[in-house]
């Protein structure tokens, strides 16, 4: 069934505008009393068309539920920035397994080194990205993607979380090493091509983040999210 995401709905009539309306009835070629699911907030809310134009869609709710797809834990994913196109393959496969935040950081070890204003100017083309694996993967979310940030502010917002994280090719605790029993917030770093500078990962050791060893096999940048995050799901009971 088709999924379209609204900010905040209307428990009974909920009107879609714009784009995803012109989109219901030029492309999906939908009808009065075709069905559809609208997504806010973690709910799915099961519709049916009473009207439609060009403009406009207006849905009778049927019914309601809390969106199953949405994981009990809220994984942030601090991601080194990576070169070409890699980053849209991350935000598309974490959206795809739960994560419910995505923001780009600025290493020692980065190749790519966009500015923020630079970089800004991907971000429309990135959070479409990950609203279009939201919407294959039946998230009840669309999840954010922020601007890039520096080490030292990744580490700062990670301390915040439940539980912080932070992948280490040159080693660390294990996996089954790291406390998770009652965690609901838990922030995870990737490096990039280059991996972590010791200086770097000591820092954020020195902060309260873990550092994580992976094993001995050395993950590309755009694997090691996918990775983790699925043991991650794995661990707290959501795959």
């Amino acid at each position: 069934m088709p999924r379209f995401f609204l900010e905040k709905v209307n428990s009974e009539v909920i009107r879609i505008t714009g784009e995803d309306a012109n989109h219901i009835g030029r492309s999906l070629r939908m009808r009065v009393g075709d069905d559809l699911t609208v997504c806010s907030e973690g709910r799915d809310y099961h519709c049916r068309i009473n009207s439609i134009t060009s403009d406009e869609v207006v849905l009778e709710v049927l019914s309601s539920e809390l969106c199953a797809a949405e994981p009990t834990v809220n994984i942030t994913l601090y991601q080194a920035v990576p070169k070409s196109d890699k980053l849209n393959t991350i935000i598309q496969k974490s959206v795809e397994l739960g994560a419910v935040k995505i923001v780009p950081v600025i290493t020692k070890r980065c190749v790519a080194r966009p500015d923020r204003k630079d970089f800004d100017k991907k971000l429309a083309r990135l959070q479409k990205i990950a609203e279009a694996a939201a919407k294959q993967s039946g998230r009840g979310i669309i999840p954010e993607v922020t601007s890039v940030i520096t080490f030292e502010k990744a580490v700062e917002e990670m301390k915040k979380a439940d539980r912080a994280l932070l992948f280490y090719e040159e080693g660390g605790v294990r996996f089954s090493e790291v406390p998770l029993s009652n965690v609901r917030d838990i922030a995870v770093f990737i490096g990039s091509e280059g991996g972590l500078d010791p200086a770097e990962a000591e820092y954020a050791k020195n902060a309260g983040v873990y550092n994580v060893w992976l094993g001995n096999r050395i993950l590309r940048c755009e694997t090691a999210p996918v990775a983790v995050i699925s043991v991650l799901m794995h661990l707290t009971g959501n795959m």
